[in-house]
Order: structure tokens, then C-alpha cells, then sequence
């Protein structure tokens, strides 16, 4: 039988493709009446140019890269929707061995605490400016990501200066670990199996994570063209229903070995199964042993597919705070109307599945998971906590602004 709709993805080949692919793999597409093509790409700027230019009609998306599109920050700025999200967590950073070294010197320990971490690290950082040496150099996958932003964030907390202490620089992330290896970079801010893969290879160690810093935090995102949007919304809510059932399939304990088999193939990530199990699992390899995070990497539960506005807010307030757009009402509604909670809801509401009350709320305030308000089943948020005990308030951006700056 045909497909009623036929749907070209982009992907990069990380954890957090898994409900683009599982969504193919297993069937749920399919169901759907979709025929879902999926193209593996090289970069997060790859994936963003071929959007804007019709050769996917969706991508898998750092979470932040819609919105610095519709902000007009990319050379080829396409309308860019966000309807859905692709999961919760799934970051790291990770050092050199060296770095480590000089980093337990300081008194770090492996428990991947970012408050202590970030100590020992701004002395690392402080003794080198001493003894005049050239700054280290940590690498991002994309000036546009979240990767850039909670490695900045967590920076910055600590009481280094992203923009003046150190050098950040931006590579691909499957080229993390061996750039590492290589010494052309002391560490880096990427998506799992890439922190993995450099713990595996003996390379770097695993010094804090994204759920740790900042607990119940978005990652990727469904990139959708809007133009391709407004033409297919039978499509769209299709595809929608069929990521939901995948991220249902891929938050199954039972799925992870099937999962990590999938991921792992040639066409998608094409590397050992096993490097996917630490993120499924929550316990995270740190070189000598394993420290259990909770909640690593989300694919499903507590609204982790939900594109809550605050998201888009807390990226964009990131945007401003480090100099890539001006602060002010306009570009404040196009961050806002960039994700489409509408969209969602429309498309998932007839599968009686929880739909959170609002959409938006204040990021850091769960200090535990909460039962909240919803439509359809029952809803579990949070914990959502930053690790510095900051709070956003989406409705009042200036002034979180203002109690920020460069050294945290």
C-alpha cells in the first residue's frame, strides 16, 4: 500500500535522532501513512542550510536553531517551526586526560558535581593565566546550541569568562573525542555517544553533565519548514503522533538494547551498541567507575517531547546575553512564536496522552518531580532546577538579564 505522505528528515548521528529513527525503524511512520526518508548529514550547519533550501521538509535540530533563524542569525534565515521536542538531556562535557589531571589537583572529584567541577576547573583556568599559557580550548557543535549556551552557562556560574578565559571553537560531534585525542582541543560540550567515545578510547574523562546543570533541560527539537508546514498540516500532525509513539517506545527500560542496536547501524550513528547504553541507563562512565544521573536523557516522560515556550525563552534570553541579538519586544515574539505547543496539542490531543495545562512556565522551580495540571493522562514535571539556584521567569527577561554578566 502507498504512503499517504512523504516525509525527507534530516539527522545527525547522535543519541537524540533516536525518535526520527525509531519512528521509521519500528514502524510508527508507517502507521501513520508516512513515508519517512531520513539523510544522515556531516553538520549542524548542513542541517539548517538544507532546510532553509527545501531539501527536508524537517530535521532534528539543535534546540536554539529555529529560533536564531526566525531572528534572521543564519546566512539563508527560512521561517523555522518548532512542534515538537526530541527529548530532555542527553549532554555532557568532557576534558582531556591532562585537563582531568590538573583539574583533580584542584581538588575535583568524579562525581560530575558542576559546582565543584567548576571550581577546580576556574583554577585550573586562573594558574594558567599566571603562568601566561594559551587559554584552553573548548569545542561546541554549533554557536547556535545548547551545547554553546549550558557550557557558557555552567562557565560562567563558575566564575570564568567564556569570551575572555578560554577559547571556544566549533566542530562536528562526532569529531570530539578524536580532536581531543589529537590535543587539538582540552574539552568539549556534546551530545552522547561523543562523551562516551572519548571515556572508551582513553581520552577524556566525563566531568559534568546537562542534567546536572540544568535538570529537565531541552536538547533538539523537531526542525519544521514553515513553508512546508502551511502546506502539509495533515502531514505534519501525522508525523507528530508517530515521534510521540517512538519516544513512548525508546522510554521503555526493555527497548534500550534493541534501541542502541538501531542507533548504532551504518546508516545512523555507525558505532558500538554498548556506547549507547550509558545515556539509556543513567550511569555514566567517569573513567574509573560510574556515577548514576537520573534522568540523563528523557525521550519521553515528563513532557520531554512538549516545545514549552520557556524553552525558547531561556535560549533566547542565552542569545542576548552573549551578544548574538539585541534585547527588545520584536525579537522577544519571535523567540516566543518560534515553538508551537498549538501544533502539538492538536496533532496529540485525540491520542489522550498528557498534554501539560500551559505553555510555558518558570524554568528552576521544581525542586522535585510534581504532579501538575493536564489534559488527558496524568502529568509528571520536573525536577527542573539549574545548578546554581537561578530561576527564569519567562515573562520577565530584562531582569533576569540584569542579574547576569560574563562572570556569572
Amino acid at each position: 500500500m502507498s504512503a499517504d505522505f512523504q516525509i525527507r528528515a534530516g539527522f545527525m548521528p547522535l543519541l537524540d535522532s533516536a525518535l526520527l529513527v525509531v519512528a521509521r525503524e519500528m514502524g510508527f511512520a508507517a502507521r501513520e501513512g508516512l513515508e519517512l526518508t531520513l539523510v544522515r548529514e556531516i553538520s549542524w550547519a548542513n542541517i539548517r542550510d538544507r532546510l532553509a533550501v527545501g531539501h527536508f521538509d524537517v530535521a532534528h535540530m539543535l534546540a536554539p536553531m529555529p529560533i536564531a533563524c526566525n531572528l534572521g542569525l543564519s546566512p539563508l534565515a527560512a521561517r523555522t517551526w518548532a512542534p515538537m521536542a526530541l527529548g530532555l538531556g542527553g549532554n555532557a562535557v568532557t576534558v582531556s586526560t591532562a585537563l582531568w589531571s590538573a583539574m583533580t589537583a584542584e581538588g575535583a572529584l568524579p562525581d560530575l558535581d558542576p559546582t565543584m567541577t567548576g571550581i577546580a576547573l576556574k583554577a585550573v583556568v586562573a594558574r594558567r593565566g599566571v603562568q601566561a599559557a594559551e587559554p584552553l580550548r573548548f569545542a561546541v557543535v554549533h554557536p547556535h546550541s545548547g551545547h554553546n549556551y549550558e557550557l557558557r552557562y555552567w562557565l560562567a556560574a563558575s566564575g570564568i569568562d567564556p569570551d575572555r578565559d578560554i577559547e571556544i571553537v566549533i566542530l562536528p560531534p562526532p569529531l570530539m573525542a578524536d580532536a581531543l585525542g589529537a590535543g587539538r582541543i582540552d574539552g568539549y560540550c556534546a551530545g552522547e555517544p561523543w562523551n562516551t567515545a572519548a571515556v572508551d578510547k582513553q581520552v577524556g574523562r566525563i566531568v559534568t553533565a546537562k542534567a546536572m546543570i540544568w535538570k529537565s533541560s531541552p536538547e533538539k527539537v523537531l526542525g519544521v519548514a514553515a513553508r512546508w508546514a502551511d502546506a502539509n498540516p495533515e502531514a505534519l500532525a501525522a508525523l507528530l503522533r508517530a515521534l510521540y509513539r517512538a519516544a513512548e517506545w525508546c522510554g521503555a527500560a526493555d527497548n534500550h538494547a534493541e534501541l542502541a542496536r538501531l542507533l548504532a547501524g551504518p546508516g545512523y550513528v555507525d558505532c558500538p551498541p554498548d556506547w549507547f547504553m550509558p545515556a539509556l541507563s543513567g550511569r555514566i562512565p567517569v573513567g574509573d567507575g560510574v556515577v548514576h544521573v537520573p534522568d540523563f536523557f528523557l525521550p519521553q516522560a515528563k513532557a520531554a517531547t512538549f516545545p514549552w515556550k520557556s524553552h525558547a525563552l531561556w535560549f533566547y534570553a542565552q542569545i542576548v546575553r552573549w551578544g548574538q541579538v539585541t534585547l527588545n519586544a520584536q525579537n522577544e515574539l519571535i523567540a516566543r512564536e518560534t515553538y508551537r505547543p498549538d501544533l502539538y496539542r492538536a496533532a496529540l490531543k485525540p491520542l489522550g496522552v498528557a498534554l501539560p495545562g500551559a505553555n510555558a512556565k518558570i524554568e528552576g522551580a521544581l525542586m522535585r518531580a510534581t504532579p501538575v495540571g493536564s489534559a488527558g493522562a496524568s502529568l509528571v514535571l520536573g525536577p527542573d532546577g539549574f545548578f546554581d539556584g537561578r530561576i527564569f521567569d519567562p515573562d520577565h527577561i530584562d531582569d533576569y538579564l540584569r542579574g547576569t554578566d560574563a562572570a556569572g
